[in-house]
């Protein structure tokens, strides 16, 4: 049941509906980061070595006073990609920080195929193959365990005939000396 509100008083205005701002990204980068080139590549060295840096590709503006340099890749099974390194600065400083290092594909880049989840990869003949393999084993298992069990039985059956035979020669005395 809605209740009144009490005399003297205004119901509460609905709040303003604040617009969420699309984050802004910079046409330009942050001149400092832009020129950090050298220090981009330094902190590229302390991760991989100068053999595996090829040439400086250019810088990216990722938000204000973050830039991305990029660099050719020269490591061995890595044709195409690129090492990227980004960089940041406080504001009003030109001290520049190093934030970030990575390898990157490019479009010519050789690249894994797309993730299928084992249950998707596995093919009819997969499953047969597999089958055959554990019906075979299943077979042998079965064998051995018969085996088994007719040498058991064997066994019990010699057993109880040299039992008879001992019996049959102690009731008769055939055993005995006269």
């Amino acid at each position: 049941m809605p209740s009144d509100p009490e005399p003297g008083t205004e119901p509460a205005a609905a709040a303003p509906v604040a617009r969420k701002r699309a984050p802004r990204r910079p046409g330009k980068p942050d001149a400092v980061l832009a020129e950090a080139v050298a220090e981009a590549r330094a902190g590229l060295l302390e991760v991989v070595s100068e053999d595996e840096i090829g040439n400086y590709v250019g810088a990216v503006a990722d938000a204000e006073r973050l830039v991305t340099h990029r660099f050719a890749s020269r490591r061995p099974g890595y044709r195409g990609w690129f090492w990227y390194v980004t960089v940041a600065r406080v504001p009003r400083s030109k001290k520049v920080t190093v934030s970030e290092v990575g390898l990157l594909p490019s479009n010519e880049a050789l690249l894994a195929p797309e993730w299928l989840p084992w249950s998707d990869r596995l093919r009819p003949e997969d499953i047969a193959a597999e089958q055959e393999l554990q019906a075979q084993e299943q077979a042998e298992q079965e064998r051995a365990e018969q085996e088994r069990a007719e040498q058991e039985q064997s066994d019990r059956e010699q057993g109880e005939q040299d039992l008879s035979g001992e019996q049959l020669s102690e009731s008769t005395g055939a055993g005995e000396d006269e």
